[in-house]
C-alpha cells in the first residue's frame, strides 16, 4: 500500500495569546494558520474525475474573508467534484444532535446528497455504501481527547477503506489541545466507541497525525494497511494558540469548554451533571446529591439544543462554575476527587461508563481509596513516555 505524508516548515514556537473567556467562536492564533481545507491546490488534483466519498460535518469548512466561511461540500460542487455521498460522525452531517443519540441515515436538504450516519449501528462503511466510490475525503475538526469520537469515526473510516483498497485524503486542522499529553493508557479490556487505541486521554496530535498513528502501528482489523494522505497545515505547531471557528459538537460551546473537556468528561461516567442542559456546557458541574453547604454554585439542568434530556433534569444541583478558572495544560483531578468526597452516597457517585472513559479500571479504585492527584498523576506517567516514543513517529508539526 501507499502511504503518503505532505511536510510543511512549521516555523517557530508561539506563546499563547488566546483568551478563554470569551465565547466567539472565529480563528484566532498568533500565527496565520492555513487549514488543509484551504489549500484547495493541494487536493483538488486528486478528486479530477473520480467519484468522491466525503466524511465531513458541520465544521468542515473553507475560510474566505471577513470571518466568512463556506462548507466543504458545497466548495467542492461548486468546482464540480462529483460527490457520491457524504458519511456523518456522532452529531451527524450538520451536527444537532444529542451526544450519544442514534442519528439516521437522510439526504441534505441543501444538496441532495445522501447523508451516511457513522454513529449509532453503523459505526463503520459497509462494501455497499462504498461500492461506488473511487476516493475518500475525510476532514472533521477533532479536539485532541481519546474518548471524542471522531477518531473512532476516523479508524473505522481507514479500515473500510483498506480493506475496499480505497485512498483516504484527510485534510487536517489545528488540535486545540496539542499543547500538552496526559491522562492513564487505554487498556485493551476497556475498549470502546469511546477509547478504542492504547494512548492517553490527551494525546498532543492533529487528526492528520493521528491517523498517521492508527495506519503505521497496525491498529486496523487484521492489521490492514489504508493508503492514506494527509494534507498538512501550514504555519502551525503544537504550542499555536488556536480557536474554532465552529462549534465541534453542541456541547463543546467555546474554547473554554474545550480546554476543560478532558477534565471534566470524567463526570459522564458519575451522577453529577457536567453542564448539559446549561448554556454552560463543560464549565460547570453540580450534582443534587452533592454536600450543598460544601458547594458554592447552583444550577438546575433543563433540556436544551444538544441536550434533550439532560442527567438530573429539573433537579437543583450543587457544584461549582470553572468558567474563570486558569487554562489548563494537563488534565485536572481535583474536582473529581472533590464531588466524590463529597457526595451524599459514594457508591451511587459512579456508572459503568466511567471505565470505558477512563481507559482503566485504576482511578475509580485511586479515587475510592482516596489517593491523591500527584499520586495519581505518577500512576500514568511511565505510560505517557512510552506513547511519546510511540507518538514522535508521527509527528508532522514541532
Amino acid at each position: 500500500m501507499m502511504f503518503f505524508r505532505f511536510f510543511k516548515n512549521t516555523g517557530f514556537l508561539f506563546l499563547f495569546s488566546m483568551l478563554f473567556g470569551i465565547n466567539t467562536f472565529f480563528a484566532q492564533s498568533t500565527t496565520d494558520i492555513k487549514i488543509a481545507a484551504n489549500q484547495t491546490e493541494k487536493y483538488l488534483p486528486l478528486l479530477q474525475d473520480k467519484k468522491v466519498g466525503v466524511v465531513a460535518n458541520q465544521t468542515s469548512i473553507i475560510y474566505k474573508e471577513n470571518k466568512k466561511y463556506i462548507h466543504l461540500v458545497d466548495s467542492l460542487l461548486n468546482r464540480d467534484i462529483v460527490i457520491q455521498k457524504v458519511f456523518s460522525p456522532e452529531h451527524g452531517f450538520r451536527g444537532n444532535a444529542d451526544a450519544g443519540e442514534h442519528v439516521k441515515n437522510a439526504l441534505d436538504k441543501k444538496t441532495g446528497l445522501p447523508i451516511i450516519s457513522l454513529y449509532g449501528k453503523n459505526k463503520k462503511p459497509n462494501a455497499e455504501q462504498l461500492a461506488d466510490i473511487d476516493i475518500i475525503l475525510f476532514d472533521i475538526q477533532d479536539v485532541g481527547v481519546r474518548f471524542y469520537t471522531y477518531i473512532s469515526t476516523l479508524h473505522y473510516v481507514m479500515e473500510a477503506a483498506a480493506e475496499a483498497n480505497i485512498p483516504v485524503i484527510v485534510l487536517d486542522r489545528p488540535n486545540p489541545n496539542a499543547h500538552y499529553i496526559d491522562g492513564p493508557i487505554l487498556e485493551e479490556a476497556h475498549k470502546s466507541f469511546v477509547g478504542m487505541h492504547p494512548v492517553p486521554i490527551v494525546y498532543g496530535m492533529t487528526i492528520g497525525e493521528y491517523a498517521c498513528m492508527i495506519n503505521e502501528e497496525k491498529w486496523l482489523k487484521n492489521k490492514v494497511s489504508c493508503q492514506l494522505s494527509i494534507i498538512p497545515l501550514e504555519n502551525y505547531t503544537h504550542q499555536t494558540a488556536y480557536e474554532l471557528p465552529i462549534k465541534p459538537s453542541p456541547n463543546l460551546p467555546n474554547a473554554k469548554a474545550i480546554n476543560l473537556y478532558p477534565s471534566l468528561c470524567f463526570f459522564e461516567g458519575t451522577n453529577v451533571n457536567a453542564g448539559r442542559g446549561t448554556t454552560k456546557q463543560f464549565q460547570v458541574f453540580g450534582s443534587p446529591w452533592l454536600a450543598k453547604n460544601h458547594f458554592d454554585y447552583q444550577y438546575t439542568p433543563q433540556p436544551n439544543f444538544g441536550a434533550k434530556n439532560p442527567k438530573n433534569k429539573g433537579e437543583l444541583c450543587y457544584g461549582r462554575n470553572l468558567e474563570n478558572t486558569s487554562y489548563l495544560s494537563h488534565i485536572e483531578l481535583k474536582w473529581l476527587i472533590e464531588a466524590y468526597q463529597n457526595t451524599k452516597n459514594k457508591n451511587l457517585f459512579f456508572t459503568n461508563f466511567f471505565e470505558k472513559l477512563a481507559g482503566t479500571s485504576a482511578l475509580r479504585k485511586q479515587i475510592e481509596t482516596h489517593t491523591t492527584a500527584s499520586e495519581i498523576r505518577k500512576s500514568w506517567q511511565k505510560g505517557i513516555d512510552d506513547f511519546k516514543k510511540t507518538r514522535s513517529k508521527y509527528l508532522i508539526y514541532k
